[in-house]
C-alpha cells in the first residue's frame, strides 16, 4: 500500500468510520492489556502499562496494514500477548531478580525477537503451516490465557491484594466497594449492551458507563476526586517535558547496555512462544475475514506485515499485537473494507495520545478489569466440555485440559511446549488408528486389466492364492510399521508372489525402510518374489519415495525383486508367469483373422468376406493408435502384441482401463455408437492389427446380411465375458 492509495476517494468515508470505531474498541482494551503486563511490578507502574498499550496500538495501526494488505483486518494489542508477557515479567522479577525499571527494555527485546521471527516465518512460507496446529491445542492455550487473565484481574475488580482473595470472599467487609461497583457495572453493561445497542461497540459503552459510575460515586466520596494515592484509577502518565513518542523511545534505549545477557534463553523462548501465538491469532482472524468479505488473504504477506508492525511496537516500547477478531468485526460492520481502515486506527490512536492523554489518568482500573474479565470469559471455550462426554473425543478434551492446567500451574511458555508435544501425539495417534494397508487381496480376487480367455481366467482363479497384493496408503513411519509388519507376516510366508503397491503412500521414514527390507528378505528366504509397484517419484505435496529408497538402500540386497510403474503391470507380469509355469505361454506367431477369438466358430467364407474389407497395420511400442476425443468409428482386431487402453484424468494423468492381447479386439464402443473416442489406445510392444471401419462393414452387410449376425454375436459374447471379469474385480474392491 502507498499513501496515494490510503487517501483515494473510493470507499474513504467507510474506511475512516471503520477505523474510528475500531480504535474506540482497540484502544481501551490495549490500555487494559498493558496494565496486565505491568501488574507484577505493582501499582507504581500502572501508567507504564497504559502507555505501552497506547503506543502499541499506534505502531501496529500505522505499519501493519501498509504491508500486510489484508482487507478489513485490524491489528491491535491482544489478550494472548498480554498473558504471555505478564508471565514473562513475573518470572523476570521473582526468579531472575531484574530491576523493575529495566522491565520495559527486556519487553522491547522480546517483542523485537518475536517480530523478527514472524518475518522469518513469512519468508520461509510458514503461513500455510502455522494454520494447521491442532485446534484442541489452540483452544486449550487460549482457554488457559482466559483463565489467567481472569485470575489476574479478579483482585483489581475486588480491590484487594492477590493473597486476600479468599479472605475477601469470607469477609466481604474488606472489599473495596467503590471499585467493585464500577467493575460490576462495567461487566453488566458489556454483557447486555450488544442486545440493545447495535451501533456502539460494547467495550466502549461499558467503559463510558464505568467512568460515569465512578463519577457518580465521587460525588459522595471525596477521595475519588484526586489522582494522588488513588489506586482506583490509572493515574498520571509521566512522560517528562516532551510528549514526543520518539523522545520516550530514545530515553528507554539508553538502558539497553544494562541488560544481563544471561537472560537470553528465557528471552528467546518467550519470543518464540509470542511469535507463534500471535501468528495463529492473526491467521485465524484472517480465515474468518475471508468468509465475511468473500476474499482470500495472503498468509505469508500478512505475517510479514505483522512482524514489521511488532518490530515498530518494540522500537516505541509499546505492546505487540495480532489481527483481532473483535475490532475487525466492528470495522467491517462500520463500513471499513480496505487495508487502510487499519491505518486510520493508528492515526486516531495517535491523535488520542496527544489530545486525551491527560484524561486517561482518570480511567478506573476496575472498569478496565471488568472489560478484561468479560474478554477472558469469552476466550474460554466452554463448548469443548462436551468432548469429555464422548469416548471418541475424550483424548482431545484431555489435550485441552492439559494445556490449561500447565498454563495455570507453571506458565504459558511451558504450556506452549506441552501444546507442541501434544500436537505430535495427536498426529501419531491419528496415524496409528488409521490403517496403512488400504486393501489386501489374493490373486483369485484381483486380476490385471489384460483380457484373458475363459481357460486362462479359470486357471488364474485356481492358482490365485499364491499371489498376495498389499495396497499401501498414507505415511509409513515408526508409529505404523509394527501394524504393517503384523498384518503382513502370516501371509508372506505362504505366498509365492507378494506385490507391494505404493501408489497412495505419501511418505516413508528410516524405520519403515528397515521393516520393508525385513519383509522383502523374508519373502526371498521363503522362495517367493517381492514385487514393487507405483513407487512415488517427484510429485507435488509428496515425498520422493523412489529416491529415498535408493539413498537408504532399502532393496539393494534383495535379488528376487521386480519393480513396475503401476499395479496393473505388476499383476499382468505375475499372471503371465503363472500361465507360463503351466505351459500356457503365448506363442509369438502373427494370427490370421480366422484365429481371432470371436471368429473361430464362424464360417470361413464369412470371415474371408470381412477380411477383404479390413486393412492391416503395424505399430511400434508406445505408439498411439487413437486418442481420447478422436472422431473414428473403426474396430481393431489384434494379430500380435498387446494394446493398453488408458483413460485421461482431469489432472492430466492417465488411468489404465484394460490391456488387450493377441486375438482380442478393441475400439468397439465408437464402432457401435459412432461417438468420439473416450480413451487412448497405446501399443505395448510391437503390435499388428486388422482394422475395420464402420463404413466398410456396412458395405459388407449390404452384400451379405449374415455377416452382421456373426460379428455382433461375437462382440456380445466377448463383452459379456469382460463384464463378468469386471464384476469380480468390483466385488473385491468392496471387501
Amino acid at each position: 500500500m502507498n499513501f496515494k492509495a490510503i487517501f483515494a476517494s473510493e470507499g474513504l468515508v467507510g474506511d475512516v468510520l471503520g477505523g474510528l470505531s475500531s480504535m474506540l474498541v482497540a484502544l481501551p482494551a490495549a490500555i487494559a492489556f498493558g496494565l496486565v503486563i505491568y501488574a507484577p511490578l505493582g501499582a507504581d507502574y500502572t501508567s507504564f502499562g497504559a502507555l505501552a498499550g497506547i503506543l502499541g496500538t499506534i505502531a501496529l495501526g500505522l505499519v501493519t496494514p501498509m504491508i500486510g494488505g489484508t482487507a478489513g483486518l485490524i491489528t491491535a494489542p491482544c489478550a494472548p500477548a498480554a498473558a504471555v508477557l505478564a508471565a514473562f515479567v513475573a518470572n523476570l522479577v521473582k526468579t531472575a531478580g531484574v530491576a523493575p525499571e529495566m522491565i520495559s527494555v527486556y519487553l522491547a527485546v522480546v517483542i523485537l525477537f518475536a517480530g523478527l521471527l514472524q518475518t522469518l516465518f513469512s519468508v520461509l512460507g510458514g503461513g500455510k503451516f502455522i494454520k494447521f496446529i491442532p485446534y484442541s491445542v489452540v483452544t486449550g492455550y487460549l482457554s488457559g490465557v482466559g483463565v489467567l487473565i481472569f485470575l489476574g484481574q479478579l483482585p483489581k475488580l475486588l480491590g484487594v491484594p492477590k493473597d486476600k482473595i479468599i479472605s475477601a470472599i469470607e469477609n466481604p467487609s474488606i472489599l473495596n466497594f467503590p471499585g467493585l461497583t464500577v467493575g460490576a457495572t462495567t461487566m453488566l453493561t458489556m454483557f447486555l449492551a450488544p442486545r440493545f445497542v447495535k451501533k456502539v461497540p460494547g467495550a466502549i459503552l461499558a467503559l463510558i458507563i464505568g467512568m460515569m459510575t465512578y463519577g457518580i460515586l465521587a460525588i459522595w466520596l471525596p477521595s475519588l476526586r484526586t489522582l494522588d494515592s488513588n489506586s482506583l484509577v490509572v493515574g498520571s502518565i509521566q512522560i517528562g517535558e516532551s510528549v514526543s513518542i520518539f523522545t520516550l523511545a530514545l530515553h528507554s534505549f539508553s538502558k539497553f547496555p544494562l541488560m544481563d545477557l544471561n537472560h537470553l534463553p528465557i528471552l528467546a523462548s518467550t519470543a518464540l512462544t509470542l511469535a507463534v501465538l500471535l501468528s495463529i491469532d492473526t491467521l485465524k482472524t484472517c480465515v474468518v475475514l475471508d468468509v465475511l468479505t468473500r476474499s482470500r488473504h495472503n498468509s505469508n504477506r500478512e505475517l510479514f506485515g505483522q512482524g514489521m508492525g511488532n518490530l515498530m511496537a518494540s522500537i516505541l516500547f509499546g505492546m505487540p499485537g495480532a489481527g483481532t477478531s473483535g475490532a475487525t468485526l466492528v470495522n467491517i460492520n462500520s463500513g471499513g473494507k480496505a487495508p487502510r481502515a487499519g491505518f486510520f486506527v493508528g492515526i486516531f490512536a495517535l491523535m488520542s495520545f496527544y489530545v486525551f492523554l491527560s484524561y486517561i489518568a482518570w480511567v478506573p482500573v476496575a472498569a478496565l478489569a471488568g472489560i478484561l474479565i468479560v474478554i477472558a470469559f469469552r476466550m474460554v471455550d466452554f463448548k469443548s466440555l462436551h468432548l469429555a462426554t464422548q469416548r471418541s473425543t475424550i483424548f482431545d478434551f484431555c489435550v485441552i485440559l492439559a494445556v490449561v492446567i500447565t498454563a495455570l500451574v507453571t506458565n504459558l511458555i511451558t504450556a506452549s511446549g506441552v501444546g507442541v508435544g501434544l500436537s505430535i501425539l495427536l498426529f501419531v495417534r491419528d496415524q496409528i488408528h488409521g490403517t496403512i494397508i488400504r486393501r489386501k487381496s489374493l490373486g483369485n480376487t484381483m486380476f490385471s486389466k489384460k483380457q484373458r480367455s475363459s481357460d486362462e481366467f479359470k486357471l488364474l482363479h485356481e492358482k490365485g492364492e499364491s499371489t498376495a497384493i498389499f495396497e499401501l496408503q498414507g505415511s509409513l513411519f515408526f508409529g505404523t510399521t509394527d501394524q504393517f509388519y503384523t498384518e503382513m507376516r502370516p501371509i508372506i510366508s505362504k505366498a509365492k508372489y507378494v506385490i507391494l503397491d505404493f501408489d497412495r503412500v505419501r511418505s516413508v521414514d528410516y524405520t519403515a525402510c528397515n521393516i520393508l527390507k525385513q519383509i522383502a528378505t523374508q519373502i526371498e528366504e521363503s522362495g517367493g518374489v517381492c514385487i514393487l509397484s507405483s513407487i512415488p517419484g517427484e510429485k507435488p505435496g509428496r515425498q520422493n519415495v523412489q529416491r529415498y529408497f535408493n539413498e537408504v538402500g532399502t532393496f539393494v540386497a534383495i535379488k528376487k525383486k521386480l519393480e513396475f510403474a503401476t499395479l496393473d503391470e505388476a499383476l499382468e507380469s505375475v499372471e503371465d508367469a503363472i500361465l507360463k509355469e503351466v505351459g500356457l505361454s503365448v506363442e509369438e506367431k502373427v494370427l490370421d483373422l480366422t484365429e481371432v477369438k470371436i471368429f473361430k466358430s464362424a464360417d470361413r467364407d464369412i470371415v474371408d468376406e470381412l477380411k477383404k474389407a479390413m486393412r492391416e497395420t503395424n505399430y511400434k511400442n508406445g505408439d498411439k493408435i487413437f486418442c481420447s476425443g478422436d472422431h473414428s468409428d473403426e474396430i481393431y482386431f489384434i494379430r500380435h502384441g498387446n494394446v493398453r487402453i488408458q483413460l485421461l484424468l482431469p489432472d492430466g494423468g492417465l488411468h489404465s482401463l484394460s490391456t488387450f492381447k493377441k486375438g482380442d479386439f478393441f475400439g468397439d464402443m465408437s464402432f457401435l455408437d459412432h461417438a468420439v473416442r473416450s480413451a487412448n489406445a497405446v501399443a505395448s510392444g510391437d503390435v499388428s492389427l486388422y482394422v475395420l471401419s464402420r463404413a466398410e462393414f456396412d458395405k459388407c452387410v449390404a452384400r451379405r446380411k449374415d455377416i452382421a449376425a456373426v460379428l455382433f454375436e461375437g462382440l456380445s459374447k466377448a463383452i459379456s465375458h469382460r463384464l463378468r471379469q469386471s464384476n469380480i474385480e468390483l466385488r473385491s474392491l468392496r471387501l
